[in-house]
């Protein structure tokens, strides 16, 4: 089973601290706060046709304006599906590469709003 990443400073007995961003649940209980691109791959290799069929990654908070799932397809493959209801978008494609999809998706969650996230700054040339 993957865990909160030891990073995050949890001692033993303390509760984890919630996810600075988003968080990521598998069918069989697997959890990760603030997955990276490998532990999103980690995830979605981890699933199977029997009991882990899907992985869905979504903001740490009730009533979550977005989310993405990726599920396992009969024929093979895998289903990803993307919405955001706060952009109005809703997008279902399936993909094959497992390197394809964490990549995907650690794009598309980059681009996600979060509360109390620093803004994007640039620099302007001189």
């Amino acid at each position: 089973m993957l865990a909160a990443s030891p990073e995050r400073g949890v001692a033993q007995g303390e509760k984890p601290v919630a996810a600075d961003y988003y968080c990521a649940d598998s069918e069989n209980g697997d959890h990760i706060d603030d997955p990276s691109e490998d532990a999103i791959f980690i995830l979605v290799d981890d699933l199977n046709d029997t009991d882990n069929t899907f992985v869905v990654i979504q903001p740490d908070e009730d009533d979550p304006v977005w989310y993405v799932s990726v599920a396992v397809l009969d024929e093979g493959g895998y289903e990803i599906v993307r919405r955001d209801a706060s952009r109005r978008e809703h997008d279902v494609v399936t993909e094959s590469s497992i390197g394809t999809i964490a990549r995907d998706l650690i794009l598309w969650l980059a681009a996600r709003s979060f509360p109390g996230r620093p803004t994007r700054r640039t620099s302007e040339a001189f």
